[in-house]
């Protein structure tokens, strides 16, 4: 069967080459893939005979020959000759021609033809065109299948998420299922993440660790969160390396916090740096206190001031500190505070306040003494809750889910463990928390839900960002009434 990408004045493939994945039709440069040198004059001659006689194989590759020398003219007629006559290479080539070159009505037309002649790669470009071109997704869905039942990969991953995009949850885990043990990693992953949302560890555990072999790095670090929110850290290490292996940022991050845990802190700052250099604002900040551990002050004020001006509110905070301290730069420091204070960090807020009243602003920073923005917690979280949030935030958002943020669910299950830490009897929580603070039950029932919901996902949907800013409201309220003298920023 053949496959042929490109333009006709460079050359023709057959069907020896696979086509690329996920429907890139025209990506590889066709000249690199042609073999054998052009036929001399008798042997064209006689594919010439051959071909007005009505041999449908002569005709094709007659139609070949011609595009290998740029004669598209001649290649087209020849090939429409052959695919008239029911060759399905040279139908299958006229509708990836007609694709780049022609018009989508004439690609659909030859390459149905080449799909009904059994052709799947055929199958799979129709399907792919159809859903992206036409917005056809029941006809394309059928080709899919059919493409997909004749063995093809890429199709049965399209299918899975089709199914998935339509809430069929199981027809998708078993297209999904179907692709990934073809081969297809990514489908293994994504299984991983449907098992993870059902509640199904086993399973989660068996398709992350799948394409974690196989060299799928997002599947070794989602392994490696999985082991962590089970209390492996051990294993987890194990797959945050295998992750970094392939330059995994996230994984360069846990393994920067795991060094730091063992304080061992030029490892921990190469491991910040790696993955702050990628971008990541949060690994900008840790390599910023890294740096400062390591009294390395140039470094420190580098990865703050990377930090804040990507808008990280305590890199902003830490960033003003370091200008003051180190260089008197208090008109700095005061800019920086003020945009620390703006994007709702406490204590920036009070050191401004602080700094304009000696600096002959005092009406300005007796408002922001006066009404500063509530605390947050500050509390280096759990691992496991870390890991948890982290895992829940990326299964809500897959396929176009609920964006929810990492930060919010880790203080929401990390206040929970603070303010529940005097009780020895867990029966009635609930109770517990309601009767010590005043909330209402409802308010910490609901906490509790959404809780259990990231520690023990499947009992329920994931929450909304509604839900969780409502959530953390309550947790903000039981942490100021039953831990007062709690650390803020």
């Amino acid at each position: 069967m053949g496959w042929w990408q490109g333009n006709l004045e460079t050359a023709v493939l057959d069907h020896a080459v696979p086509p690329p994945r996920d429907g890139d039709l025209l990506a590889d440069d066709l000249g690199a893939h042609v073999s054998g040198a052009a036929a001399d004059d008798d042997g064209e001659a006689a594919l010439f005979a051959a071909a007005q006689a009505g041999d449908r194989q002569a005709a094709h590759r007659l139609g070949r020959l011609h595009a290998q020398r740029g004669d598209r003219s001649a290649a087209r007629h020849w090939w429409e000759q052959a695919a008239a006559a029911g060759n399905v290479d040279s139908a299958y080539n006229l509708g990836v021609w007609h694709e780049k070159h022609g018009s989508l009505d004439e690609s659909l037309s030859w390459y149905e033809l080449a799909a009904g002649l059994g052709d799947m790669e055929a199958a799979m470009n129709l399907a792919t065109l159809l859903l992206e071109q036409r917005g056809d997704a029941d006809t394309a869905r059928w080709w899919f299948e059919r493409a997909a039942y004749d063995g093809s990969r890429p199709a049965a991953r399209r299918l899975a998420l089709l199914c998935e995009d339509s809430g069929e949850a199981q027809s998708a885990r078993d297209w999904h299922r179907r692709a990934a043990l073809d081969g297809d990693l990514c489908s293994a992953h994504d299984l991983g993440f449907l098992a993870y949302a059902a509640g199904e560890e086993e399973e989660t555990l068996h398709w992350w660790e799948f394409g974690a072999r196989g060299g799928h790095a997002d599947a070794a670090y989602h392994l490696g969160l999985f082991l962590q929110a089970g209390r492996d850290p051990e294993g987890a290490e194990a797959f945050y390396r295998l992750a970094a292996t392939s330059e995994h940022p996230a994984a360069a991050s846990q393994l920067g916090t795991i060094a730091l845990s063992r304080r061992d802190l030029r490892t921990a700052r190469a491991w910040f740096e790696r993955a702050a250099e990628a971008g990541r604002v949060g690994d900008q900040r840790m390599a910023g206190f890294v740096c400062v551990e390591l009294n390395d002050s140039a470094a420190a004020s580098h990865w703050f001031g990377r930090a804040a001006a990507g808008g990280d509110p305590e890199s902003a905070f830490n960033f003003a500190l370091l200008l003051i301290a180190e260089e008197g730069d208090l008109r700095g420091g005061q800019h920086w505070f003020r945009q620390a204070a703006r994007r709702g960090h406490h204590r920036a807020a009070l050191e401004l306040g602080a700094l304009l009243s000696i600096t002959g602003y005092p009406e300005e920073g007796e408002r922001w003494l006066a009404t500063p923005p509530p605390a947050t917690l500050d509390r280096v979280p759990e691992p496991e809750l870390a890991a948890r949030a982290e895992l829940a935030v990326t299964a809500a958002g897959r396929r176009g889910g609920v964006t929810l943020d990492v930060h919010a669910l880790v203080e929401i299950l990390s206040t929970w463990d603070l303010v529940t830490r005097p009780l020895l009897d867990h029966s009635d929580v609930v109770g517990w928390l309601t009767e010590r603070s005043g909330v209402h039950r409802s308010a910490v029932e609901h906490l509790g839900q959404v809780r259990a919901t990231l520690l023990r996902p499947g009992n329920a949907p994931w929450p909304s960002p509604a839900e969780t800013g409502l959530v953390l409201g309550t947790a903000r309220e039981l942490r100021a009434r039953l831990t007062p003298a709690e650390s803020v920023r």
